[in-house]
């Protein structure tokens, strides 16, 4: 039986951990030929080469430099002949607040989490339009709700979600639908600094983390357990595959139903 995927090429932005390197795995195993992107070399290299040369693609980049980006566009159609499926999947934690943010923090924040989007997604048009294809872009429950994140983060995070709802309108009639993932309470290494930090920790400092992550996130759902990386990457397949092919302009929360509890201040 062939995969939900079988035979198309994909970009995926953070790909060397967490969320990115889970719907790696996912695709590869669903059919796709994946290029994964991020900073950590190593790990990426390791993750290409466990998925096998024929099938993935490990590419050094930094999304907040657009010649980064057009590269690993260009690359992986040079590599894999097209591109079907883009998961604007990158991030990291970012700071300020209403009272404390500072123009350096925003501008980072905004390089990092909205223009990284727009700017990959623009590079990726003219090829995503030959045969159709599917926009991913990674949100968060922190631009829909309250207190899920500092204010700069959630902010940014609802511009990406409206951006991708306005850019599925423009690019619908081109055959290419663009969505949001909006992640809730998942355990991964964005919590204790991101990737990069967690790429410096010895691994058992790491599953220690995790483990004590889960725990805590489990009680912050109506779902008793935490999300896992795993639960992003089973939605990103489906908006990517042909069962979400009429589903544009729209933002599929995954959250245990978190953002349906009721908040009350403290």
């Amino acid at each position: 039986m062939a995969g939900r995927l079988s035979g198309k090429i994909a970009l995926i932005s953070g790909g060397t951990s967490g969320i990115g390197e889970a719907t790696s795995d996912l695709f590869v195993a669903e059919g796709a030929k994946v290029v994964l992107t991020g900073r950590s070399v190593e790990k990426g290299r390791a993750i290409a080469d466990r998925l096998g040369s024929e099938k993935a693609l490990y590419l050094q980049c930094d999304v907040t430099d657009e010649g980064d980006i057009k590269h690993s566009i260009d690359s992986t159609v040079e590599r894999f002949g097209g591109l079907d499926i883009l998961f604007n999947n990158a991030g990291g934690p970012t700071g300020g607040g209403v009272f404390d943010v500072t123009p350096e923090q925003l501008d980072y924040a905004v390089k990092l989490l909205l223009t990284s989007v727009m700017v990959t997604t623009r590079y990726a048009i003219p090829h995503l339009r030959k045969n159709g294809g599917s926009v991913i872009n990674n949100s968060s429950i922190a631009g829909l709700r309250y207190r899920q994140g500092n204010v700069v983060y959630s902010v940014i995070k609802a511009a990406v979600t409206h951006y991708s709802r306005i850019a599925g309108i423009e690019l619908g009639p081109m055959g290419i639908r663009v969505n949001t993932i909006s992640p809730g309470a998942i355990a991964t290494p964005i919590f204790w600094g991101g990737s990069e930090r967690a790429n410096t920790l010895p691994e058992e400092e790491n599953q220690r983390k995790m483990a004590k992550l889960q725990r805590n996130l489990a009680k912050a759902t109506p779902t008793p357990r935490s999300g896992l990386a795993m639960d992003i990457a089973e939605g990103a397949l489906y908006l990517a595959s042909d069962a979400g092919s009429y589903v544009n302009c729209h933002d599929l929360v995954v959250d245990g139903g978190r953002t349906s509890m009721f908040y009350e201040p403290s």
